[in-house]
Order: structure tokens, then sequence, then C-alpha cells
């Protein structure tokens, strides 16, 4: 797999959502549109770079050759902001906020995909305690802060965090139990949003 095929996916991913975002002509739909613009955009500029700088010293754009350790941390912020994995998760909750229940569903379940299969791709590659503490730090902030909401997007935005938290504390220890955790994951995130979406 190559690394510029890889962004352009995700590049593809982020441009196909944000008309889906826009939809509602509403001044909350317009302001979560550009927050999800301009954190999903800065976080493929920092993929584009960290693959650039891996690139340049590997000599290679292949996925699995991901030896840089300082690239290797890049891609891990980068591919965490676009999960919405703390301490980047704050455009998470606000983008929710100003999202249909439908919209919602599709950022908290479908648009997590291909951020997860990459990380899932490069685990053997990826620097363990970062992405050991971002998982902790997110499942303690997504638990903590879906505390003291009362908006049924925000505690949504919030159990996704924390969701994401165990899925990457996961990926560090075991990384097969990750496609299984991902399967419930998306399962009762999709059956919540319909129950809600039907009420």
């Amino acid at each position: 797999f190559h690394w510029l095929l890889a962004w352009a996916g995700l590049e593809q991913n982020t441009l196909a959502i944000i008309p889906i975002i826009a939809k509602h002509h509403h001044p909350r739909a317009t302001e979560a549109t550009t927050k999800y613009f301009l954190t999903q955009a800065a976080a493929s500029a920092t993929i584009l770079f960290a693959s650039t700088i891996n690139a340049w010293s590997t000599g290679t754009w292949d996925i699995t050759q991901l030896t840089n350790q300082h690239a290797s941390i890049a891609l891990t912020m980068a591919l965490a902001m676009k999960l919405g994995l703390a301490p980047l998760h704050f455009w998470l909750p606000e983008v929710l906020q100003g999202s249909s229940l439908k919209t919602a569903l599709i950022i908290t379940t479908w648009q997590k995909m291909a951020p997860i299969s990459l990380l899932y791709m490069t685990h053997p590659s990826l620097h363990p305690p970062t992405l050991l503490t971002m998982g902790l730090l997110s499942a303690l902030t997504g638990g903590w802060a879906g505390l003291n909401q009362t908006q049924t997007r925000k505690i949504m935005a919030f159990s996704s965090i924390a969701h994401l938290g165990w899925m990457m504390s996961i990926l560090t220890l075991s990384p097969n139990i990750l496609l299984l955790n991902l399967a419930l994951y998306i399962l009762m995130t999709s059956a919540m949003f319909m129950v809600l979406i039907t009420s």
C-alpha cells in the first residue's frame, strides 16, 4: 500500500461528508462544517508531512515501512486528530452538536473506519507509549466530560471519544481484539442513533 493513496482516500472521505454536514442551511451546521473541514485538513497535512519525512529517510512510500520515529509519532497524532482522540478531540462534540442525528451517526461510525484501518495496518511501526497515553487519556476525558452533559449529541460524542480511547489502548496491547471492539462499537452506536432517530 502507498501512503499517497491512503492520504487521497482519507481526503475523499472528508470531502464526501462535508456537503452532508452542511446540508441544513443553519448557522450551527455551517459552523460544524467549518470546524470539521479545518481539523481534517490539518490532520491530512500532517499525514502528508509525516509520510514525506518517512519516504525521505527510508526511500519508500510503503505503508508498512514506517521506520522513522518522528514520522511515526506525527502520523499517530494526525490519525488521532482524524478520529477525535484526546487531547485532539475538541472538534468532535462541536461538530456533532451542529449536525443532524443521521449525519452524527455517519461521523461516529463510518468516518472512523479509514483512520482505524490505517492505525491497524501500521501498528507494528507506531510509537506504543504515545498511542497508549492518548488512548487512556481519551477514555478518561470521554467518561468524565460525558457526565457533565445534558445534550444528547454531545453525550454521544464523548461516548465515542471514550470508546475510541479503549480501542487505541487495545491496539497497543492486543491488535486483533481491536477488530471485535470496533464491530461492537459500530453496532452499539448505530443502534443508539437509530433509536434516537426513530423516537
